[in-house]
């Protein structure tokens, strides 16, 4: 990587569908320099994929919530992997300090499916109990 391949990232990020040619010209390459860089990336498995950014709020009314899992014992970071990917309402998880072991986000339809994901998760994982923050407003949210 140098730093023709951070500003052809940069330049994706901003928007994925911009072209080979007008990335080269931002950043003084032929398209198919930048396009010979960008297979590179995904190559090497720098780019992952493209995606979409939706605005969520145009679409149907949404709640979010922040949860923390509290599990009994020691639980492996697969399992509550393999938990939380079984519910299609879990948008982000991870792994945490302190005394929450893992930090999800909800994404649901109402209050009621929001209800009925955690107890999903509840079910296949070992928790021992879930603290929910309901996302009001979000301030920020960069990619």
């Amino acid at each position: 990587m140098d730093a023709l391949d951070d500003r052809i990232i940069a330049a994706l990020r901003d928007n994925a569908r911009e072209s080979f040619a007008a990335i080269g010209a931002r950043i003084g390459l032929s398209a198919s320099a930048v396009k010979r860089r960008v297979d590179r990336l995904r190559a090497d498995g720098v780019i992952r994929r493209f995606t979409v950014d939706v605005d969520e709020s145009a679409l149907a009314p949404r709640i979010e919530a922040y949860v923390e899992l509290f599990c009994r014992g020691t639980i492996a970071p697969a399992e509550l992997r393999r938990a939380c990917a079984a519910v299609p309402e879990v948008v982000e998880a991870c792994t945490v300090t302190g005394e929450a072991d893992s930090l999800i986000r909800v994404r649901a339809a109402d209050v009621h499916s929001l209800e009925e994901a955690l107890q999903s998760i509840r079910a296949q994982a070992n928790l021992e109990r879930t603290r929910s923050a309901i996302i009001l407003t979000s301030l920020i949210e960069r990619r």
